[in-house]
């Protein structure tokens, strides 16, 4: 045998020999394991929702600058000037519903303002008929009322069907505030219909509004008119 062949056989019988030392077959590759899917789907709702919050937090201080914002102007427009110049708003509210409907919960917004919130605790809201919950100055012209009440059904008798039934009532109402005027308005909850109506239509929501001289108006009208002229000095 020439050495070309005796090379040869050293080379076969070389890798057999690691063949069997690998126990046969040659190792796989070392990969790395894919992250799962679910993973994944967390990972991205994770950050979806961190995304979004972001969002509402910086659409609300947006809306507290705004606010802040009209407060100021406010201020400006009407307390810092000439009292005849400005309007004043005074709000009640009322409860003119029978012993059936219980009053839960109210809410009131000014011009899309929250002035008031109130929810049932004892009685101290339900057993109130009548009560101030506004009374500022507001720049003249037209403003909005808006209202939520939510009345719990109080049954006995022939109306026991009512217990624990709940009625929602919003409402908005829009009144002209005139400068040098007291606006007062008084938001009633009362009970709509006669005798035959069904008492689950009852329930309802009106606005008494009335507007009257300004007292402080006339007051400083009259400390104006009664005050004696500058004198000039030299």
């Amino acid at each position: 045998m020439n050495r070309w062949g005796v090379l040869v056989l050293f080379v076969v019988a070389g890798g057999a020999r690691a063949f069997a030392q690998d126990g046969g077959m040659p190792a796989a590759p070392a990969t790395n394991p894919a992250p799962s899917e679910s993973a994944l789907t967390a990972d991205e709702a994770f950050t979806t929702r961190v995304k979004t919050l972001e969002e509402q937090v910086v659409d609300l201080k947006e809306k507290i600058f705004r606010t802040k914002a009209r407060l100021l102007l406010l201020q400006e427009t009407v307390l810092g000037g000439d009292l005849s110049s400005g309007a004043r708003a005074v709000i009640f509210h009322r409860n003119e519903m029978g012993a059936q409907f219980i009053l839960e919960s109210v809410a009131y917004a000014l011009d899309g303002a929250p002035i008031y919130t109130k929810v049932d605790t004892g009685g101290d809201l339900d057993k109130r008929e009548e009560f101030e919950i506004f009374n500022g100055r507001i720049v003249p012209g037209n403003h909005q009322i808006a209202v939520r009440m939510v009345y719990r059904g109080h049954g006995y008798g022939i109306f026991s069907y009512l217990e624990g039934y709940k009625f929602k009532l919003q409402s908005n109402q829009t009144f002209n505030a005139e400068a040098g005027k007291v606006t007062t308005v008084k938001v009633v909850g009362f009970e709509k219909g006669g005798i035959t109506s069904d008492i689950k239509d009852k329930p309802a929501i009106r606005y008494d509004i009335s507007s009257t001289k300004d007292q402080a108006v006339k007051q400083q009208g009259g400390d104006q008119a009664g005050s004696p002229p500058p004198t000039e000095t030299k």
